[in-house]
C-alpha cells in the first residue's frame, strides 16, 4: 500500500528549488544509526491483506542537523524481508530558511507489510521529532497521487492514514480522485501512533522475553523427555505382552494338537 504524504512546496523559486536538490544530496547516504524493537501484536485477518501474526520489527533513525536544513531519517526491517529500496522508510526534512517541513519521499509512504501501523508509527515518531524543535514551521500543501483514489478501499484507507495524524484532506471533485493536503503547523498534528498494533519493546523487555522463551523451552525439553520415556515404558510392556501372548497362543495350540492326537489314536 502507498500512503503518498510527500510534501513538496508549491511557489518556490529556481533557487528554492536548488537549495531543496542540495539537502538531500548532503545526507543522500545516511543510514540508521539507533535501533528499537517493535513488536506488531497479533491481529484478526484482514480481507485485504490476509493473517496478521505476531511479529517483531527492527526499527532504526539518524539525525542530521545544519544551518540550514535538519533531516531525520527512519527505516525498518523484518526477518527475512525482502524490500525494494524505496520501501519502508520515511525521512522528515526541514528547511530552516523557510520554516517548512517536507515528508519524503516523493513517492510516497511505502510499507511492507501494510496495515498493521508501522506507517502510522513512524510519521507520528516525525511529527513528535519535528515538534519538540520546531512546532512553529509549517508543513505545506501538497497534491496526493491519483493512483491511490481509483481504489475505494485504499483512498480510504489513506485518508484516515492522514487524518488521524491531523492532515486535512481535501477534493476537488465529486469523484475523490483530486486530492490534496491543507497547510498545517507542525504544532497542529498529532504525534500518537496506535499501540494496540505496535509497541516499542525496550532492552530489558527484549532480555526477559528471550529469557522467559528459553526457559519454556527447557521446560517443553524435560516435558517431551518424559513422554518419550512413557512412550518406551509402554513399548516395552508392549512388547513383553506380545511375546506373552504368542508363547500362550503357541502352547494352546500345541495343547490342542496333543488332545487332537491323543483321541485319534487310542
Amino acid at each position: 500500500m502507498t500512503e503518498n504524504t510527500a510534501l513538496a512546496e508549491p511557489g518556490a523559486t529556481p533557487a528554492d528549488a536548488e537549495a531543496e536538490v542540495a539537502a538531500p544530496v548532503l545526507w543522500e547516504d545516511v543510514q540508521a544509526e539507533h535501533f528499537l524493537m517493535l513488536r506488531l501484536a497479533p491481529l484478526p485477518t484482514d480481507r485485504a491483506t490476509g493473517a496478521r501474526p505476531l511479529r517483531f520489527a527492527q526499527f532504526g533513525h539518524a539525525e542530521r542537523n545544519s544551518k540550514e536544513f535538519s533531516l531525520l531519517r527512519m527505516s525498518y526491517q523484518l526477518p527475512a524481508q525482502k524490500t525494494r529500496k524505496e520501501q519502508n522508510h520515511l525521512d522528515i526534512w526541514v528547511d530552516h530558511t523557510h520554516l517548512t517541513v517536507r515528508v519524503g519521499p516523493e513517492s510516497g509512504l511505502q510499507i511492507e507489510p501494510w496495515n498493521r501501523g508501522l506507517g502510522r508509527f513512524m510519521l507520528a515518531r516525525g511529527i513528535h521529532w519535528a515538534q519538540k524543535h520546531w512546532s512553529q514551521y509549517k508543513v505545506e500543501g501538497t497534491a496526493l497521487a491519483n493512483k491511490d483514489a481509483l481504489n475505494e478501499d485504499t483512498r480510504a484507507r489513506r485518508d484516515h492514514f492522514l487524518k488521524t495524524q491531523g492532515f486535512e484532506v481535501v477534493y476537488a471533485d465529486a469523484q475523490h480522485l483530486k486530492g490534496t493536503i491543507k497547510d498545517v503547523k507542525v504544532g497542529n498534528l498529532n504525534s500518537t501512533w496506535n499501540a494496540d498494533k505496535v509497541q516499542i519493546v525496550e532492552t530489558l523487555d527484549a532480555a526477559q522475553m528471550l529469557q522467559q522463551a528459553e526457559q519454556k523451552l527447557i521446560e517443553q525439553d524435560v516435558t517431551i523427555k518424559k513422554h518419550e520415556e512413557k512412550v518406551s515404558k509402554y513399548r516395552r510392556e508392549d512388547s513383553g505382552l506380545r511375546f506373552t501372548i504368542a508363547c500362550l497362543v503357541t502352547f494352546a495350540v500345541f495343547q490342542a494338537g496333543l488332545l487332537i492326537w491323543i483321541a485319534t489314536h487310542r
